[in-house]
């Protein structure tokens, strides 16, 4: 197994909870889980003891939020997701830490600034930016776009979260139906993650070892999450995803 001192245990036990939180309340929050893990573990080795967590938490989420989900807007994004993987896997082949953070950093910032301006732009023509599920040609070229930004940076960084986040709020989807896509979204595509994962040797045995100590904390994170949720209405909920966006590409930017 890892060796890990005591208080970093107590971080790492703190991330996993905040995990659990993140997928049935606050989606995009868990860009803080990759902070905490990537200083307390190699950078590189703490995504592949992260990704059997958060399917744990993405699988909580599901149960919660099952019913929730828009499968038409799932069905567009998985092509362009599963290319995003793909270009994910090639850049993790050659690029060092310090690559991985800056690109993904950059990317996340960018698309927080861009749905910032796009829900401003929309507030002051006094009309929902666009319909859930909305299709059109350009529906599907935002789609295609946040799709494989998205894959590309859930690959190499765990840090998908975010970009679906922000692609969710940008598609008009109001607090549950956010949750609920978001859920499944992440549970079939963090599964169907494992075996590039192993393939690079970022899972085996000490990680998974690892990670059946920390799951136990991915539980109280998740039903945190869920009896919070009701408490946090709409503004507020679309400003604390943008804004653990934000933290989340900062602190990559900046470690």
């Amino acid at each position: 197994m890892y060796t890990v001192t005591l208080w970093e245990f107590a971080a790492l036990a703190a991330a996993s909870i905040l995990v659990g939180f993140s997928k049935t309340a606050v989606s995009g929050a868990n860009t803080v889980s990759l902070a905490i893990f990537a200083a307390v573990l190699p950078a590189r080795e703490s995504t592949g003891v992260l990704l059997p967590l958060l399917i744990v938490g993405d699988l909580l989420a599901v149960r919660t939020y099952r019913r929730h989900a828009h499968w038409g807007t799932l069905v567009r994004l998985f092509p362009a997701v599963a290319a995003g993987v793909v270009v994910g896997t090639v850049f993790l082949l050659w690029a060092g830490d310090a690559e991985v953070r800056t690109s993904i950093g950059a990317i996340l910032l960018l698309m927080a600034g861009v749905t910032v301006w796009r829900r401003r732009a929309a507030a002051r023509a006094e009309a929902p930016a666009t319909t859930p599920g909305a299709d059109g040609a350009g529906a599907r070229l935002k789609a295609g776009s946040y799709g494989v930004l998205g894959g590309f940076t859930t690959m190499v960084a765990n840090a998908g979260g975010p970009v679906m986040s922000l692609y969710l709020l940008s598609a008009g989807f109001r607090k549950l139906g956010f949750l609920g896509t978001s859920a499944w979204f992440f549970l079939i595509v963090n599964v169907a993650k494992v075996p590039f994962s192993v393939g690079l040797g970022l899972i085996d045995g000490r990680s998974l070892l690892l990670d059946a100590l920390l799951a136990l904390f991915v539980l109280p994170g998740a039903y945190l999450g869920k009896a919070c949720v009701d408490r946090i209405n709409q503004r507020l909920f679309e400003r604390l995803v943008i804004a653990a966006t934000v933290l989340g590409g900062l602190q990559l930017l900046l470690r």
